[in-house]
């Protein structure tokens, strides 16, 4: 029994036509029994934002990463994630995590002489088990499981302001204030996160619903035995095809992880 993962981002149509960079960036980290993940998206007025997008990922996985690699925090790590956390633990687990992700921005902007709002990016980060999982969400993009014996299942319901294409960054002075977090504490069977570019496709944006015919091929696909050469090509064909291009032009990213029981 273990987790099985991919992940994969691919610039939009949109950022193509203008010679711009992609934007997002996502990743993740198992440990034993353990996956931790994250994803982000630039924001699109933030000059150096496909930098801060990676920064913050890579540090939420280096933050989860120093705890387990040291014999002496070893037993801490399995014993402060084997239970399910309290949604308290959660808050404070997240809140530090994202202090320090601030921290490496801050040094980050101070070393390239521009300000912080130039590496400005949304944040969603889980840590999950075969028995729980702890989220949380800063902006917009979409976290969705299916917990064991039932349906796809939306974790936040996207940041997205006041006015148009307006949310809440990293970067922005009421950040934690608005940071959302959940505790669900079921067997985890799928989890999916993802940035606001498959929002249209994935989430029915009239009552906020998954939609299940995004999300039954994509768990189906992490089913099938994957060649490690092979393991993203799916996820590329996917996230570059003509059908998905025609319903969204931002850039996309798709972190998919399975818990395999057998």
């Amino acid at each position: 029994m273990n987790w099985k993962a991919v992940a994969r981002s691919e610039i939009g149509t949109s950022h193509q036509k203008q010679g711009i960079v992609c934007q997002d960036y996502g990743n993740y980290r198992s440990f034993d029994d353990v996956i931790v993940g994250a994803v982000a998206d630039g924001a699109g007025s933030a000059k150096h934002s496909d930098v801060g997008s990676r920064l913050a990922v890579e540090t939420v996985l280096k933050c989860f990463s120093d705890l387990s690699e040291y014999p002496e925090k070893q037993e801490e790590f399995e014993q402060g994630f084997s239970q399910p956390l309290s949604k308290e633990e959660a808050q404070k687990v997240f809140a530090k995590i994202v202090n320090q992700i601030i921290t490496e921005l801050q040094n980050q902007a101070d070393e390239g002489d521009y300000s912080v709002n130039d590496l400005a990016c949304t944040l969603l980060v889980f840590v999950a088990t075969p028995d729980y999982i702890a989220a949380m969400q800063i902006g917009d993009g979409f976290i969705v499981i299916r917990s064991q014996e039932s349906e796809y299942q939306l974790l936040f319901q996207p940041d997205k302001g006041e006015f148009a294409n307006e949310t809440t960054f990293i970067t922005s002075t009421n950040a934690l204030k608005e940071m959302q977090v959940k505790v669900i504490s079921e067997k985890q069977e799928f989890i999916c996160a993802s940035t606001d570019g498959l929002e249209k496709v994935a989430i029915r944006l009239s009552d906020w619903q998954p939609f299940s015919p995004f999300f039954k091929p994509l768990e189906e696909y992490l089913h099938e035995p994957i060649n490690p050469e092979d393991e993203d090509k799916y996820l590329i064909e996917f996230l570059n095809s003509e059908r998905l291009n025609s319903r969204t032009d931002d850039d996309k990213t798709l972190l998919l992880c399975l818990f395999d029981r057998e």
